[in-house]
């Protein structure tokens, strides 16, 4: 009898052993198939992160610190010979990305900065790059349906695609043909910026991986503040290369702006 209870013991422990094994399979199975999008993915940016944001972008001091930084992946190209590129009446400015590109997400944030230098975002929304791809789930933001404001110059910011590459926005036939016409691959690179048709840039300004891999929001804002981080050198470096280009667009308005040295420095 004793032999036997032992062995049912046994037994009884072998079968609890392989039901947990079972259950922790599942578990990952699961985890690996679901949707791994965190849940942030468009949600309205908050308002304190709106502020610290613009609170780094008016910080000359920060700019005149960091200059070019490390952003010289790829920068804006001179463009001789176009008439200047309006949108209502303004100076106009051209983004053309997508939201689940990586290179977009990294791109955004300098972009961003630059903005805020001349006007506000309304409904910025969070957003990151696409689980699967390279560089998966970069912190970003996403142009859809966010309006921008300012007294100098307009922009246009166009996601073909949500991080999961669903369609999202057509570019319009304009939009299309300066694509092309400065795409000099034809290929259609993302991200792609226009200058006002004086500075084009096609491709990513600074690589997202070591500036934003691994990090939310609230710590690149944190990091980008300091001017010996890397991640304020790749961003606010980034914001820097992408002022000089809308100053050359815009007379050089507001002085505040583009008298500063980084931007003049830039420009030569």
């Amino acid at each position: 009898m004793a032999d036997g209870k032992k062995k049912g013991s046994n037994n009884t422990k072998l079968y609890v052993a392989i039901g947990v094994i079972i259950v922790v399979v599942l578990v990952l199975v699961a985890f690996s198939t679901m949707d791994l999008t965190p849940a942030q993915d468009n949600q309205p940016v908050n308002s304190t992160q709106i502020a610290q944001m613009a609170s780094i972008a008016e910080n000359n001091t920060l700019a005149n610190q960091v200059k070019a930084g490390i952003a010289t992946q790829d920068v804006p190209a001179s463009v001789i010979g176009s008439p200047l590129l309006k949108f209502n009446g303004k100076p106009g400015i051209l983004y053309i990305g997508a939201d689940y590109c990586p290179y977009c997400a990294a791109t955004r944030w300098s972009l961003i900065i630059a903005l805020m230098r001349f006007g506000t975002f309304s409904n910025l929304r969070y957003m990151t790059s696409d689980p699967s791809d390279v560089f998966p789930n970069t912190v970003t933001f996403t142009f859809y349906n966010a309006t921008y404001s300012s007294n100098y110059i307009s922009f246009v910011g166009v996601e073909t695609l949500t991080n999961t590459k669903q369609p999202l926005q057509q570019p319009n036939q304009t939009e299309i043909s300066l694509a092309n016409k400065y795409d000099t691959a034809q290929g259609q690179p993302i991200p792609f910026i226009d200058f006002g048709n004086r500075n084009v840039q096609v491709g990513a300004i600074y690589s997202p991986g070591g500036v934003l891999t691994g990090k939310d929001w609230q710590q690149v804002i944190s990091l980008m503040g300091n001017g010996s981080t890397v991640q304020s050198q790749a961003i606010i470096g980034g914001a820097n290369q992408f002022t000089a280009a809308i100053c050359s667009m815009d007379n050089n308005t507001p002085s505040s702006v583009c008298d500063q040295p980084y931007v003049t420095a830039l420009q030569n």
